[in-house]
């Protein structure tokens, strides 16, 4: 046990370990001494020379940052002496900062992106410190209670390029050499990308040789602008605002992702090797993870800071890579709840039921999943073909979630949910999915031979024999489509088409599902709609017209506009519409439903207008993604958890490694242009003629390069906060002389 002193500040006794500074001790007694150069995660090394104090028996006056606490010391932190002291010392930092913020009178009635018209020497928008807080410099200025800048004022007139700079802002004319930046970048991260150049009045914050920051080693981690005290360093190309997310601008990645899963996090220990470890992570907020690394949409890498480098990381993939090697070490630290006594019906085993299901039964509730199909997954098994989805993977996955106390019961559809509340069922989940697929809309849509999407992936997932032919066409643009075209060729097709009204740029289906389809020879016709079809000597004939794209329609793309005259008839065996798809709600659930016969919830709690009764996943949102119902169904269960008498918390830790490391440990020439590793794929040649999984996952060589392309964002997650004045009743008016 680390041994304790005592000491006075202010009047106050307070107590704190042996080897902490005055400072320390005086926070850690809710006492507040000014600063702008410390900061808890740095050395200090009293250059502002703001939080000068007075010590009995001592000369001079130290600063309270780098003089340790003694035992029987008494301090004393706001004499007037002091605050002349301090305002002296503010007066010389502001003398060479264009303080816009604090030198206008009308700031108190302008907002953070107002174009400041008081200061001569700054002609862009005032800034705001990130982390939806305001500038440290002007909280301490309000503090201090400086009113009046007597000296004059020096413009550094430093160049500013901000286009050179893709992902940090740069502006040392803010900068008041507090240090905070270089030691964060030098001694706690081990980059060293920026530090002071020149010397006296001239010194400055620079990279060496005033290089752009890619040019000079930085990793971008953003932690420079964490701890930048006044707004010298901002992240590039947001827009900072005063209710802004501070995640959405420091760690957009894990912003992005709709279950919140700690993406940086993950990535890092992958990239040093820690795959288990790794594996928990992403463990501790969904139960699908070898799902996830293959089918995710990831909105996580959509928003990836690197992109705007080279590529983002591959963050799926990693995900997948961890996966794949889970040996099970998670489950020693996984916990589950007593019996409660209360019991929950899920209906649907789709990826939201199966979630909440999940949860419920680890906080000790009993939990029955009905599933009206042979086999559980919802969507994940009757949506997703066998090549991008093995069966294996979900089998397993679902395995744990039956471990975990879930009973499923297959071939049971569920019409009523009085008879569910009759059966002795405390609460109830609603998650059928959205499975009815919707017809092509014209003339001959129910003839044989045209199917729609949704139940040709069915029939095809679940065993049923299904005859293409051998020239099919898909009239869609979305994943559906895609995944209707790669199994019609795998069931025989020779000849597969996608029949699109828009561009490629305009295609809702995942890219890289897009090039995949068109590495197997399957053709897209772009700018094409359908008008009719009619059957003709055994064949199937739709007869298409050309498109050409006028004004934005309500989804913000483009709308198709027929060619005039431009139609033509194609022959087919197969017609498969993958034009949409929707739930399928019986009346006895007597809830209310919205647009697309969807259920209508509460984004919040996943509350329906039933008492009792909660709903998740396409049912809800219509069709979408699996990571999307995965975090509807987190949000009912903390939530159904609450009404059952719980608390609510469903999150848990599964692993002892929750930080990445303090220091970068790569080198400029290991990261600057380093690519992105690309997922290995089977040859086309050898997996158009059967469901075998077409991509083989990353090698563990590539996972961890993979691994640490990563900027690390992360990191900023994990710096403490600088302690922050206490508010003001007021907010000093300066004036500065010319």
């Amino acid at each position: 046990m680390a041994e304790k002193i005592a000491l006075t500040i202010d009047g106050t006794k307070v107590e704190v370990e042996k080897g902490a500074t005055v400072l320390e001790a005086a926070h850690s007694a809710g006492i507040y001494i000014p600063t702008l150069c410390y900061h808890p995660n740095l050395a200090p090394y009293g250059g502002c020379r703001l939080c000068i104090v007075e010590i009995e028996n001592m000369r001079g006056l130290p600063t309270s940052c780098t003089t340790p606490a003694a035992s029987g010391m008494v301090v004393t932190t706001n004499t007037p002496k002091l605050v002349e002291l301090r305002r002296f010392f503010l007066q010389l930092i502001l003398s060479e900062h264009p303080n816009a913020c604090l030198t206008c009178h009308r700031r108190e009635r302008c907002g953070p992106n107002d174009i400041c018209l008081r200061h001569v020497a700054v002609t862009e928008r005032c800034v705001s410190c990130p982390a939806n807080k305001q500038c440290e410099l002007q909280d301490v200025t309000d503090y201090i209670g400086l009113t009046e800048v007597s000296l004059p004022y020096k413009f550094k007139e430093l160049p500013v390029d901000f286009a050179r700079e893709p992902l940090i802002r740069r502006d040392y004319n803010y900068c008041v050499l507090c240090g905070r930046c270089t030691q964060m970048c030098g001694e706690v991260r081990g980059i060293g990308a920026v530090s002071f150049s020149r010397r006296g009045f001239d010194t400055v914050v620079s990279t060496a040789f005033d290089r752009p920051l890619q040019d000079s080693g930085c990793r971008f981690c953003g932690a420079c602008v964490e701890v930048c005290p006044v707004g010298a360093l901002l992240d590039s190309g947001v827009e900072y605002q005063p209710d802004c997310d501070w995640q959405s601008l420091a760690v957009p990645c894990q912003h992005a992702c709709p279950a919140g899963i700690d993406a940086p996090l993950y990535v890092y220990l992958a990239g040093v090797g820690k795959y288990q470890e790794s594996l928990a992570i992403v463990r501790e907020k969904v139960p699908f993870p070898g799902v996830l690394g293959r089918v995710c949409i990831h909105p996580c890498e959509e928003a990836c800071r690197r992109g705007a480098l080279n590529e983002p990381i591959s963050i799926k993939f990693i995900k997948r890579f961890v996966a794949d090697r889970d040996t099970g070490e998670w489950k020693k630290y996984s916990k589950k709840l007593p019996p409660t006594g209360k019991k929950v019906a899920i209906v649907g085993s789709g990826p939201a039921g199966l979630t909440a299901g999940y949860y419920l039964a680890k906080a000790g509730h009993a939990v029955t999943v009905f599933e009206q199909f042979s086999r559980a997954g919802g969507m994940m098994r009757v949506g997703i073909p066998d090549y991008r989805l093995p069966p294996a993977v979900l089998d397993a996955e679902i395995g744990e979630i039956q471990d975990a106390g879930v009973e499923i019961k297959l071939n049971t559809r569920i019409e009523s949910v009085d008879k569910l509340f009759e059966q002795g069922y405390d609460a109830v989940f609603l998650g059928p999915g959205a499975h009815r697929g919707m017809s092509l809309g014209v003339e001959g849509d129910k003839l044989p031979g045209v199917f729609e999407g949704a139940s040709f992936l069915r029939d095809a997932n679940l065993g049923v024999k299904v005859n293409v032919g051998k020239r099919v066409a898909v009239v869609g643009g979305g994943n559906v489509a895609i995944d209707s075209a790669r199994v019609a060729l795998r069931l025989g097709a020779a000849d597969v088409r996608i029949i699109y009204r828009r561009t490629r740029a305009e295609m809702p289906a995942s890219p890289e599902e897009v090039e995949a389809a068109l590495e197997e020879n399957i053709k897209i016709e772009f700018l094409t709609g359908h008008v009719r079809v009619i059957q003709k000597n055994g064949h199937l004939v739709m007869t298409c017209n050309r498109m050409e794209l006028g004004e934005p329609d309500a989804s913000g793309r483009r709308r198709p506009v027929p060619i005039k005259g431009s139609e033509f008839d194609v022959d087919y065996d197969v017609i498969i519409g993958a034009i949409g798809q929707t739930p399928e709600i019986p009346e006895g659930f007597k809830i209310k439903t919205g647009r697309g016969n969807t259920i209508q919830a509460d984004p919040r709690t996943m509350a329906t207008s039933r008492q009792g009764v909660w709903a998740g996943g396409d049912a809800v949102t219509g069709p979408d993604s699996v990571i999307r119902a995965i975090a509807a169904g987190r949000v009912a269960a903390s939530a159904m958890d609450k009404y059952l008498g719980g608390t609510g918390v469903i999150d848990e830790e599964l692993t002892g490694e929750r930080n990445i490391g303090t220091c970068a440990g790569i080198t400029a020439e290991d990261f600057k242009g380093q690519p992105r590793v690309k997922m290995p794929c089977l040859p086309p040649e050898q997996v158009v003629h059967s469901f075998i999984e077409v991509e083989t996952g990353l090698p563990e060589a590539g996972a961890t390069t993979e691994g640490r392309r990563c900027f690390q964002c992360g990191f900023r997650s994990q710096i403490t906060p600088p302690p922050r004045p206490p508010v003001s009743n007021r907010r000093a008016t300066i004036s500065v002389r010319p």
